[in-house]
């Protein structure tokens, strides 16, 4: 069986990204300046910092998708296209669904595509431009699987404006969860009366998995 995750063109692919991310490490971001930013004007002054998931993290992914074999994957927060590639993949192996990114730089729109392309999963995946409340609004459910990876203030709204068009038993990820701006986040989908069977993941800095009744 073909596991396109292992592929030569697709390793080849993440194994550049995963080593140019490792610049990241020496990166001293204004974040006491940027946390009075808006969200686009943050998202153009890190255009060349990767903030991306774990390789763990993206095999985590790549499992997901694989046995939940969602029609629609959603994104929110696609950088340079570290875990597009992971979903896109996992959509390629089982033969049906597309994956929706959505980034606000258009430099890592621009280069998240070719990434895509380069690992022969441009076919799979949309890295859709702008900002993701507004990108989003135009795709149809049912929903399948989201990943929540973008500015961390804003994952429960792009939740709560993706609720209406999820799946039945839809899985709902978030990367980064140890952040302090993720509590807000955590409390709600930990919390029964909103229709989540929530669990934190051990991965990195910690993934939420929520299973949406």
């Amino acid at each position: 069986m073909t596991i396109t995750l292992h592929e030569v063109r697709v390793r080849e692919v993440l194994e550049r990204l995963f080593e140019a991310a490792e610049g990241d490490e020496g990166f001293e971001a204004p974040w006491e300046e940027l946390r009075l930013a808006g969200a686009q004007e943050r998202a153009d002054a890190l255009d060349s910092v990767y903030m991306p998931i774990s390789a763990r993290g993206g095999d985590l992914l790549y499992g997901l998708v694989r046995a939940c074999r969602p029609e629609t994957v959603v994104e929110f927060g696609t950088s340079f296209g570290i875990s597009t590639l992971y979903l896109a993949a996992a959509v390629r192996d089982n033969g049906r669904g597309h994956v929706y990114g959505t980034e606000m730089s258009a430099v890592k729109v621009a280069a998240a595509r070719r990434n895509l392309d380069d690992a022969g999963l441009g076919s799979v995946a949309t890295v859709l431009p702008g900002d993701a409340r507004r990108s989003l609004a135009g795709i149809e459910g049912p929903i399948g699987l989201v990943l929540l990876d973008g500015w961390k203030e804003l994952c429960l709204p792009v939740l709560r404006d993706l609720e209406p068009r999820l799946a039945p038993g839809a899985l709902v990820v978030a990367d980064d969860i140890d952040q302090e701006s993720m509590a807000g986040y955590l409390e709600y989908v930990r919390d029964p009366a909103n229709g989540y069977v929530s669990v934190a993941f051990p991965v990195e800095d910690g993934m939420e998995i929520s299973c949406r009744g």
